[in-house]
Order: C-alpha cells, then sequence, then structure tokens
C-alpha cells in the first residue's frame, strides 16, 4: 500500500492566494467605478506577489528562490502604495482600505523576514 505524502501547509502562501483574490475583487469593484489605471495597477501587482512566491518555492537553487522572493517583495509593498493613493483620493473608503492594509502590511512583513533570512543563509 503507498502511503500519501502530507504536504506541509504554506501559510505565507496561501495568504498571498487569498490577497491576490481580493486583489481581483479590488479590481472588478474599481472597474464598476470607472477606475481603469488604478485598477489594471493593482491587480498585476497584488496578483504578482502569489505568482512570484509559487516561483520561488520551485526554485531551482537558493539564489533562484531569493530573486523570486524579493520580487514578492516589491510589488507587495508596490501594492500597499496603490491601496493607500486609492484610499487618499477617496476612490475607495478609509474602510474598504483598512483591512486591505492590514493584509497587505502582513504580507510586507512575512516576505520581508522570508527575504532576510535567506539572504543571511547565503552569506554563510
Amino acid at each position: 500500500m503507498l502511503k500519501k505524502k502530507m504536504k506541509k501547509e504554506n501559510v505565507v502562501q496561501q495568504k498571498a492566494y487569498r490577497f491576490a483574490l481580493r486583489m481581483i475583487n479590488l479590481y472588478r469593484v474599481l472597474k464598476g467605478r470607472k477606475e481603469y489605471i488604478l485598477s489594471a495597477q493593482i491587480v498585476r501587482s497584488g496578483t504578482s506577489v502569489a505568482a512570484n512566491l509559487e516561483e520561488a518555492l520551485g526554485g531551482m537553487s537558493r539564489k533562484d528562490f531569493l530573486a523570486k522572493v524579493s520580487i514578492a517583495y516589491k510589488e507587495i509593498r508596490e501594492t500597499n502604495l496603490w491601496i493607500r493613493l486609492l484610499r487618499d483620493s477617496s476612490i475607495i473608503s478609509p474602510k474598504e482600505a483598512e483591512s486591505l492594509l492590514r493584509d497587505c502590511e502582513e504580507l510586507v512583513k512575512l516576505i520581508g523576514s522570508i527575504k532576510k533570512t535567506t539572504q543571511s543563509t547565503l552569506k554563510k
């Protein structure tokens, strides 16, 4: 009888995936409000985080992993900017932005920590 391998859950990967879904939904809302430019920017950067983390997990080396994690880190920081701009220009309400920013900032911290840890292991 073959045993199934239990795949360890990757919390950051799951959070990034759920965040990408939220960015797709925000994109739809913004398009409905006829906000085309910022909606395109935020869906691109917001979904790119999850995509780059997926690529990092399939990386061929630690350097490859770090490169993709670094891109994910830059993309989540960019997404944080777009959400703040949407809020501060009154395109979305502070209430709409609040939980998006909370999720975004959590991912900034998590991905930043992964990046920092990986960088330190490469220096050894």
